[in-house]
């Protein structure tokens, strides 16, 4: 009996394709490198693109009127970024900052559109990946809303955790990603000096811990508990 091969293991929101529809997506795709600082675009460009990170790391942010920076997604390579309403020309919601030297692939929509009218099973998978898409919006937005600021941090390092975290042998998880408390504070639509007071309860609690100026996860159930953690997929519940 021939044994069937293992599937490769394929890094971020794009998982939802197939193997098939991946590679049908990735070759409309045109390269082009993005030093660390630029940007993809702009709130209010004009959304007829989608990009997709083949290394590097972006970051969404949403500007408030006084000035204020949130930062809504994390994203990293294997993503995909853009809207998913890809019928309607609408308007980019967010500003998208490269955080370091980034390879990007940048596939136009009539592109994509062409996939959808072509092939069947590359417009349900793509309809899977918006699905993934608006929950991970969702329950941003539920964390950042139901349960305070001490429920959004604990949801976001939860988050954390589950993209960057490293399980130690004593079961603790090492968030291997160095997060100042500007950049906690930016993704909870927070002061640094409350992240900076949440963080030494927490320490104090026994929960968290820093080490080489990274944080140590040692209490997860107690995070859990204090977000009311839903127990989402990894594929949800990430930064």
């Amino acid at each position: 009996m021939i044994k069937a091969e293992q599937p490769t293991f394929v890094p971020g929101n794009t998982r939802c394709f197939t193997e098939l529809n991946r590679n049908r997506l990735l070759g409309t795709t045109v390269y082009r490198v993005a030093p660390k600082g630029s940007l993809l675009f702009w709130e209010g460009d004009l959304s007829d693109k989608l990009f997709y990170i083949k290394n590097g790391r972006v970051k969404l942010t949403k500007s408030t009127e006084e000035g204020k920076e949130l930062v809504l997604y994390m994203y990293q390579a294997g993503d995909l970024i853009g809207h998913a309403d890809l019928f309607t020309r609408t308007r980019h919601s967010f500003s998208a900052e490269v955080l370091e030297k980034s390879e990007i692939g940048v596939i136009d929509y009539k592109s994509l559109e062409e996939l959808i009218c072509q092939h069947g099973d590359f417009a349900i998978d793509f309809m899977k990946w918006m699905g993934v898409h608006h929950r991970i919006t969702q329950t941003k937005f539920r964390d950042l809303m139901m349960y305070g600021k001490p429920g959004a941090l604990s949801s976001t390092l939860i988050r954390l955790a589950n993209t960057y975290g490293e399980v130690q042998e004593n079961g603790w998880i090492l968030i291997t990603k160095k997060m100042t408390h500007t950049d906690l504070a930016n993704m909870i639509g927070a002061t640094r000096e409350s992240v900076n007071r949440m963080l030494r309860d927490l320490r104090k609690q026994d929960v968290l811990d820093m080490t080489a100026g990274k944080m140590m996860i040692k209490d997860l159930s107690h995070l859990q508990h204090m977000c009311r953690c839903e127990l989402c997929p990894v594929e949800i519940c990430r930064i």
